[in-house]
């Protein structure tokens, strides 16, 4: 089992809703109002008047199988647009309850 967290803008709200309904993704956990600046570009995300947009983040376990084509469809999501920002993260998930 791995883990995934995707952090994104919000304006790909309806891709990452889309990306995990055509991946069979049922559970997640969604944080909404996440702050933060990415590494690449350095832009702030922070809810601001002076850096208005804002981030979500959401966590998910899939089987192993599934990593490659999360990943894959968060790169296509970015490639369209990468000033709007979306990263995927995946680690080892080594037990569970």
């Amino acid at each position: 089992m791995k883990a995934i967290m995707i952090i994104y803008n919000q304006a790909h709200t309806e891709k990452v809703e889309y990306l995990f309904d055509k991946l069979n993704i049922k559970g997640y956990s969604l944080w909404e109002n996440v702050q933060g600046r990415g590494s690449s570009t350095g832009v702030p995300h922070l809810g601001t008047h002076a850096w208005p947009e804002i981030n979500k983040s959401i966590l998910t376990i899939v089987t192993d199988d599934l990593v490659d084509n999360v990943l894959d469809k968060v790169k296509r999501i970015d490639a369209v647009n990468d000033e709007v920002g979306i990263r995927a993260f995946v680690w080892d998930i080594l037990k569970m309850v």
